[in-house]
């Protein structure tokens, strides 16, 4: 090899290194930042402990609330997921369930657990959909409505939910969910205290994984015994308990877990609902609604409060986690391309700065920065660029 070549690759070996160094301290320092905002935030917005007293102050205030649930092929789960949701402690709420034509018994199972009936009801049809075969309704529990329509994914779902639905406020969720029974009243906070702001709320969505569930409620938590299951416990925490929570309080939240998120309905459907074909729908529909209120020059606020709680399962298996980690990874990179316009733009505010620069720093160079440095710290150390002996200098 010659000395030139071995020049060039030496500096490229160490332009490399200094990137890859460079971003892993940028998110790092982002964390801490974040971590700080959280903590002070925690500080502010004390806890309210007893759902009593929660009751108390907020349920003759709260509105009427949808709450909307997509289900594809959930036969083993639907039935509990749905007497989960209709136990809930809510003054005043309608459960929808979309039956997005599937291919197993889930049609089958709530008919008969629930008696459900074909019913006539009176719809909007500001939202594009897939064409519905049947609406249902049950004489045991008049607050449920199963949809049953042609497949069309989650975000095609939603919007024929939301076009069904008649309350002012719809909570998105995922049909194996597992909401706190105190959940919708502690969510629907912000709705009541800031009424001609909010649009959007999210809440803390929790690990079922080592939990003991029956009949829909988590009798007592735990921690699963499987290693990735641990690992994503950690995870989650630090993206709702900081991440979200910081990203809320500086005004710059472009995130609601399409687990759990309340939306005022008129607000989703001034933007055209929900996006068809996108794999993050949930993110997507957030940073339209900020993009849309920017536009307008309207004082809204999309918000992150921590006590509403909702348990799902988190894959332990390394298949599902990839496939899963694919699809987040996309929807991502599809939102900050979709909206790249708002990227750094004086219009947008901090989402457009501090938020969208999250989303690059976080889903558009981490990936890539981790990557390169699973592969470049073996392969400078092969090609002796790289030392185990921290006195010695390979150059």
């Amino acid at each position: 090899m010659s000395m030139l070549t071995e020049a060039t690759l030496l500096t490229t070996a160490v332009w490399v290194t200094i990137f890859v160094i460079t971003v892993g301290l940028l998110q790092n320092l982002l964390y801490l930042v974040q971590l700080l905002i959280a903590w002070r935030s925690m500080l502010r917005q004390p806890l309210v402990r007893r759902p009593a007293l929660l009751w108390r102050r907020y349920a003759d205030l709260a509105p009427p609330i949808a709450l909307i649930s997509p289900a594809y092929n959930e036969e083993k789960t639907i039935v509990q997921s749905v007497r989960s949701l209709l136990s809930l402690e809510y003054a005043s709420f309608e459960v929808i369930v979309i039956n997005d034509g599937s291919r197993d018994n889930t049609l089958v199972e709530l008919i008969s657990a629930f008696d459900l009936k074909p019913v006539s009801r009176a719809s909007d049809q500001e939202l594009d959909h897939e064409v519905v075969r049947g609406i249902y309704g049950s004489r045991l529990h008049p607050n449920l409505i199963v949809v049953d329509q042609v497949n069309g994914g989650k975000a095609d779902a939603l919007n024929a939910g939301i076009n069904i639905s008649r309350s002012p406020i719809f909570c998105s969720m995922d049909a194996d969910s597992v909401l706190e029974r105190d959940a919708l009243l502690r969510a629907v906070r912000p709705f009541i205290d800031d009424p001609s702001r909010v649009v959007a709320v999210g809440g803390t969505v929790r690990l079922a994984n080592g939990c003991r569930i029956e009949d829909g409620r988590v009798i007592s938590t735990g921690l699963s015994n499987n290693l990735l299951a641990l690992f994503q416990t950690v995870e989650y925490v630090r993206a709702f308990l900081m991440a979200r929570l910081a990203w809320s309080d500086i005004g710059a939240l472009t995130i609601i877990s399409g687990a759990f998120g309340l939306f005022r309905r008129a607000s989703v459907i001034e933007v055209g609902g929900y996006s068809n074909g996108t794999v993050g729908e949930d993110m997507e529909l957030v940073v339209k609604l900020h993009k849309h209120l920017r536009q307008q020059k309207r004082d809204y606020r999309i918000a992150y409060i921590a006590e509403p709680i909702c348990w799902t399962e988190a894959p332990e298996d390394l298949r599902t986690l990839r496939r899963q980690r694919e699809r987040w990874l996309r929807g991502s990179l599809e939102t900050f391309f979709r909206h790249k316009d708002m990227f750094l733009n004086p219009r947008y505010g901090r989402v457009g700065s501090l938020g969208f620069a999250n989303i690059l720093m976080v889903d558009v160079l981490g990936p890539v920065v981790e990557i390169m440095g699973y592969i470049l710290i073996p392969l400078f150390y092969a090609m002796g660029l790289l030392s185990l002996c921290p006195t010695c200098s390979p150059f």
